[in-house]
């Protein structure tokens, strides 16, 4: 999956992070067996600019409905349209690609999942259960003509089956090619953490498409960016936004395991500036890659290990969690480039220069 874009992350230029180390790619991929796939659609100008796109991410290769994963969900401000999210709170298990759009093509995107899954489980519905497509949401609509619905089935299966490991494309990519963060243009970003070895040694990945702040919100290594660029061109956002978050790990977890854990995202998204507005669609969605719950199990009872919560080991998983959401969100600011879009509507890029001033009167260097 190769990335294009010339702006630099984050980190590489000089976002001082401290805490936990980052994996080899610094991103949802470093745990192993997770796969990205991206689908971005960018055509057309004035009124049906189209500026939108899906991102899938995939627990692993193989049979996701027959080889389900731990999972679960967290809301942390529910004005949103997310689907398949409760039937993950009840069982606990995640068994579609998750798969990330626009607000109103959801509907659209669930019933590709559908289609993708019945083509490869023809017992679905038939001699078995059901399936849940997971798919979650932000409004694109100030860049992209979102009444069009231009995501289609073809444009999820394409995202679907060209997922894989390895570097993943950041910022007007996928579902986040026509997202704005604190009114700057945003998009995709990722980012993980590695916990010390005597906790396990275990990997926290975190995916997010970013959508939501206003100007004076932003903060950047704690310090109040936002502020010092509120006169910064660009129109105010439209509306509070969203932020979908997808956290992965291989710690072995239970589902509420997994669920306390994906409830830390909300501080790591703190850290940026966010206050998760009356009008914001704030989700996350995390699962485990520790072990595989089989649709056709081969015993009445079904052996799991989870992790004990009486030591530091659940505690590193918490701050690996904080530390990933929040440089994943500035990493969607950071790789994301200037877009002109809907009604020929302007979202500037985070100007690095200021970005870099402001860390040098910090004492950080920063460049690149």
């Amino acid at each position: 999956m190769k990335d294009t874009s010339p702006r630099p992350r984050a980190r590489e230029f000089g976002v001082p992070f401290r805490g936990l180390p980052p994996g080899p790619l610094n991103a949802i991929t470093d745990v192993s067996g997770v796969r990205v796939g991206h689908t971005t659609l960018i055509e057309g100008e004035g009124s049906q600019a189209v500026r939108t796109g899906i991102t899938a991410v995939l627990p692993h290769g193989g049979d996701i409905f027959r080889e389900k994963v731990i999972g679960a969900v967290h809301t942390i401000n529910g004005f949103g349209k997310p689907f398949g999210f409760e039937q993950v709170r009840e069982l606990g298990v995640i068994e579609s690609p998750i798969c990330l759009t626009n607000t109103l093509n959801v509907g659209l995107v669930a019933d590709a999942l559908v289609t993708w899954s019945l083509h490869r489980n023809p017992d679905i519905g038939v001699r078995t259960s059901t399936m849940n497509p997971l798919v979650g949401e932000c409004n694109d609509g100030y860049l992209n003509d979102i009444q069009g619905r231009h995501v289609r089935a073809e444009h999820v299966w394409a995202a679907i089956d060209g997922a894989q490991g390895g570097p993943v494309a950041e910022g007007n990519v996928g579902a986040g090619t026509g997202m704005s963060a604190f009114g700057f243009k945003s998009g995709v970003g990722t980012a993980s953490r590695v916990v010390p070895d005597k906790y396990g040694g275990f990997t926290v990945g975190v995916l997010v498409v970013a959508n939501f702040g206003e100007r004076e919100q932003l903060l950047i290594a704690g310090m109040p960016v936002g502020l010092e660029l509120a006169d910064w061109p660009g129109e105010k956002p439209q509306d509070e936004g969203s932020i979908m978050m997808i956290l992965a790990t291989d710690a072995p977890l239970t589902s509420r395991q997994l669920w306390r854990i994906a409830r830390r995202t909300a501080h790591g998204l703190a850290r940026t500036g966010s206050t998760a507005t009356n009008g914001s669609g704030d989700f996350t969605i995390a699962f485990s890659t520790a072990q595989r719950v089989l649709h056709y199990p081969h015993t009445l009872v079904r052996q799991i290990k989870c992790l004990a919560e009486d030591g530091q080991a659940i505690n590193a998983l918490f701050q690996a969690t904080v530390e990933a959401t929040e440089e994943a969100v500035l990493n969607a600011l950071f790789r994301a480039e200037t877009m002109i879009g809907r009604d020929d509507h302007i979202r500037y890029a985070l100007p690095l220069d200021k970005v870099a001033d402001m860390l040098h009167r910090c004492g950080f260097y920063a460049g690149h």
